[in-house]
């Protein structure tokens, strides 16, 4: 029997570029296959979303804006979010802070559509403004949410 050695030469830089390159093919390829894998929002838009349940009523939270007081009315019923407005923006108020009924009404808009405090958006120009309106109107729905949980344990 005759065997021949053979004698294979590699070169290390080889052995490592070509691992870099199989590693970045591979992630390459499960990018490409999370990216286009159709995703099911089907099944995500059929789950329900237990209501929150309120107490029907008008709801109100005031905010001290300039020495003024600005009343925010939330009417509720027991799950929906019905209405929401500004009560005594006095003319001076508005003069001092012109963003506050675009931002608000920006913000009723939202919040009527979705009958939720998730996923509300507003532009960096009225952020702040924004912000103190949201917490108002969070603080009347946290009031009906009470009013209803206190309700219920008045019935158990």
């Amino acid at each position: 029997m005759s065997s021949k050695t053979k004698i294979v030469v590699l070169h290390l830089k080889e052995l490592i570029y070509t691992g870099i390159f199989a590693v970045l093919g591979i992630l390459f390829i499960i990018l490409l296959i999370i990216m286009f894998l159709p995703k099911n929002k089907d099944n995500d838009s059929n789950i329900v979303q237990p209501a929150n349940s309120y107490m029907p009523g008008v709801y109100t939270t005031s905010l001290v804006l300039n020495d003024n007081i600005v009343d925010i009315e939330v009417t509720v019923d027991e799950s929906n979010i019905n209405n929401i407005r500004i009560v005594n923006l006095d003319e001076a108020v508005a003069t001092m802070y012109p963003l506050i009924e675009p931002a608000f009404e920006d913000l009723v808009t939202q919040i009527c559509e979705n009958q939720s405090l998730n996923g509300i958006t507003y532009s960096d120009d009225n952020k702040y403004t924004s912000m103190v309106l949201l917490d108002a109107i969070k603080a009347s729905l946290q009031k009906a949410e009470a009013a209803a949980a206190a309700n219920s344990s008045e019935k158990q």
